[in-house]
């Protein structure tokens, strides 16, 4: 059995304190999670990371740094996630943009208010990102590769 972790990437967004979460409807429960979602087919991870905040906050985000790679198994199921975590800002809010489906709101939490939810976040990887960039983890995001259709060259 082949083993494949979904690839998703997550943006990690801090302002006067505060992180922008999304309150999302995930089947019957409702959590707290950073915009994120998986990677379309020909999309970079970067290209992603944007696509997804937009559409799941209504805001412009900026990658700014890599904040690390984050392999997590759900004990519910057994999946596997492989996330890539983007820090950076966000800008040009458009009040009147629809939310992706299941989102309830966005929100602008501090991680006070997240410790006392912890029991409501999607996954453990909510605080780790969290306590990770509040902890100065920054990488380059020239770590991040993206070969759209690179023809395989072979040696002679």
């Amino acid at each position: 059995m082949t083993w494949r972790p979904d690839l998703t990437v997550a943006a990690v967004v801090h302002r006067d304190g505060r992180f922008l979460l999304v309150e999302e409807r995930i089947g019957s429960a409702v959590v707290f999670n950073q915009p994120a979602g998986h990677v379309e087919d020909g999309e970079s991870i970067l290209q992603a990371v944007v696509r997804e905040t937009l559409e799941e906050t209504a805001w412009q985000f900026e990658p700014q740094h890599l904040l690390g790679l984050y392999l997590w198994r759900n004990p519910r199921n057994g999946q596997s996630t492989l996330r890539v975590a983007i820090a950076g800002t966000v800008s040009g809010h458009d009040a009147r943009r629809a939310l992706d489906r299941g989102i309830i709101a966005a929100h602008w939490l501090d991680r006070e208010t997240l410790l006392a939810r912890q029991s409501r976040l999607r996954s453990p990887l909510v605080m780790r990102c969290i306590d990770d960039y509040l902890s100065g983890t920054r990488h380059d995001l020239s770590a991040l590769a993206y070969l759209p259709g690179q023809p395989v060259t072979q040696e002679a």
